[in-house]
């Protein structure tokens, strides 16, 4: 099982992104970008002009996360902006099948996001459109929130419904040194981290002990 550790921007400091990517751009897989629209989420971070700049100029593939209102419209968008993948929230979608296979069109991985009260069962048909799971270990909105043990059951049961497919699992929220290995215990095979990463003195060395602890 490969491990892949994405470092999310949402905890840098927005006034200087490009010195605070190329911090852990040598030793991350990729740049999670949450876009937050203030309405699906009480929380504003970049609009579809901003996030698109930080795509086209991250030197590491973008993970892009949209945690938006509007994600049937403009999630392919974000795709053809040259994303390498595309997360939804299935709580945002009126056709979650559809616009993760538009995603997909567009070239890019198609993730599908689950908020900690949105059952697993729900989605599970659509396994064949999912290119990546993403079980949220918080509320999302905010960075910075307490890591929510109680998510891991969900890591378990999609680890299962995942079985020998090329699916990614991934985490997001509250993921450090003292939760990572929880999180790979339980299924996960790629972290987001941010406020672990961006508020460490040292945020490269900080992805590369989060690396070494999920790989144990």
């Amino acid at each position: 099982m490969g491990i892949r550790i994405t470092p999310s921007i949402l905890n840098a400091d927005f006034a200087h992104l490009d010195r605070e990517i190329a911090k852990i751009a040598p030793v991350s897989d990729l740049l999670h970008l949450d876009v937050m629209d203030h309405v699906f989420v009480p929380n504003f971070t970049f609009d579809f002009d901003s996030a698109s700049k930080i795509i086209s100029a991250s030197p590491i593939p973008v993970d892009s996360h949209l945690m938006i209102a509007d994600v049937d419209q403009l999630a392919p968008a974000y795709a053809h902006a040259g994303s390498a993948s595309v997360t939804i929230h299935a709580e945002a979608s009126n056709d979650v099948a559809k616009t993760l296979r538009a995603i997909r069109l567009e070239g890019a991985r198609a993730g599908l996001a689950l908020k900690p009260g949105t059952s697993l069962d729900l989605y599970s048909e659509l396994i064949d459109d999912v290119d990546m799971f993403l079980i949220m270990t918080v509320e999302p909105g905010f960075g910075g929130q307490k890591f929510m043990d109680s998510m891991m059951d969900k890591v378990r049961s999609a680890r299962k419904l995942i079985g020998d497919r090329s699916i990614w699992l991934q985490v997001d929220g509250g993921i450090s040194l003292e939760t990572i290995e929880i999180a790979r215990d339980a299924g996960a095979d790629t972290f987001v981290a941010g406020s672990a990463v961006f508020n460490s003195p040292d945020p490269a060395d900080m992805v590369t002990r989060l690396r070494a602890l999920s790989q144990k």
